[in-house]
């Protein structure tokens, strides 16, 4: 499946989230930046890694009318336990995160494909993050992330792409 390009409106959706309310793209347009990131799995360790880092910036993405939209295949339960308790003895989750069971979403993103896991070959998440703008428009693909630092990466790409006010 083909990115969708950068420019481009960002293809729509509708996911429900941990809570189990409907969440979508269009709840954003005009108030907000969004980040969409795709991860394989809730409560594995680079997942992990990578929601936490997330986590701990809020407050600088809120300063940059951002929101993070973390998106996977895992169920509204699964991922209402890994907002609650990402790791033990670690503080919840702060952002949405969103189930797409089906994978129709990251399909539409170009973020399921296949992939290679201790010699085995299969389809799934292919570890992504879109950065789009208030106008809904795609600003930016990272399509390699470092889950140490994806944090830090979507704090400057705001930055560089102008995103900020």
């Amino acid at each position: 499946m083909a990115l969708p390009k950068v420019g481009n409106l960002a293809p729509a959706f509708a996911l429900l989230d941990q809570d189990g309310k409907k969440v979508s793209l269009k709840d954003y347009k005009d108030k907000k930046n969004v980040v969409l990131y795709f991860y394989p799995r809730a409560k594995t360790p680079g997942c992990t890694v990578q929601a936490c880092g997330i986590r701990d910036t809020k407050k600088e993405l809120d300063k940059l009318d951002t929101v993070v939209l973390g998106v996977s295949p895992d169920t509204v339960a699964k991922l209402k336990k890994f907002e609650e308790n990402p790791k033990k003895e670690e503080e919840p989750l702060n952002f949405t995160l969103l189930s797409d069971e089906d994978h129709s979403t990251a399909d539409k993103y170009g973020a399921w494909g296949p992939k290679k896991f201790m010699g085995k070959e299969f389809d799934g998440i292919l570890r992504s993050t879109f950065i789009i703008g208030k106008d809904g428009r795609l600003k930016h693909i990272m399509a390699k992330v470092n889950t140490k630092t994806h944090h830090d990466d979507v704090l400057k790409l705001i930055h560089e792409l102008g995103l900020v006010e």
